[in-house]
């Protein structure tokens, strides 16, 4: 390996497939109008699902929500957490494109590294929270 570079693992569009595929199996059967999205390392998306239904707004918050747990490495819930009381930096890091910090994102973490990152959106947070982690289960993952 050079010492101008260094490789990083990243989910598979496979597995990123299988992962939205059972999100959006897990909100038919709980009848909740969802899009589920998962996004590489870096954020770009590898997948993407919409229910039937489901409103076209949600597919950006599910990126958005896959996007911010796979750049940040933790899932969009505990992000907002960890700002406690520091309303400038909450509003500040939810100012950058793309970044969501409500319920419903999660990191994609294989053996201790994280390789991508899944988003729900279109039910409540705790719906989205449900179809995410249903999509993690469907990897063999759990959440954070």
């Amino acid at each position: 390996m050079s010492e101008l570079s260094c490789q990083r693992r990243t989910i598979s569009s496979a597995a990123a497939l299988r992962a939205v595929s059972a999100g959006v199996d897990y909100a038919n059967k709980h009848n909740i109008r969802i899009v589920m999205s998962v996004t590489d390392i870096g954020g770009a998306p590898m997948a993407l699902a919409r229910c039937d239904g489901a409103f076209s707004a949600s597919g950006k918050i599910a990126t958005d929500k896959a996007y911010t747990a796979s750049v940040f490495g933790v899932s969009t819930d505990t992000l907002n957490g960890a700002f406690g009381d520091n309303e400038v930096l909450r509003n500040g890091i939810a100012s950058q494109d793309n970044v969501v910090l409500f319920g419903g994102g999660y990191p994609i973490i294989e053996n201790g590294e994280v390789i991508g990152g899944i988003g729900a959106s279109g039910g409540s947070e705790d719906d989205d929270r449900a179809c995410a982690q249903a999509g993690l289960a469907a990897l063999g993952l759990s959440a954070e």
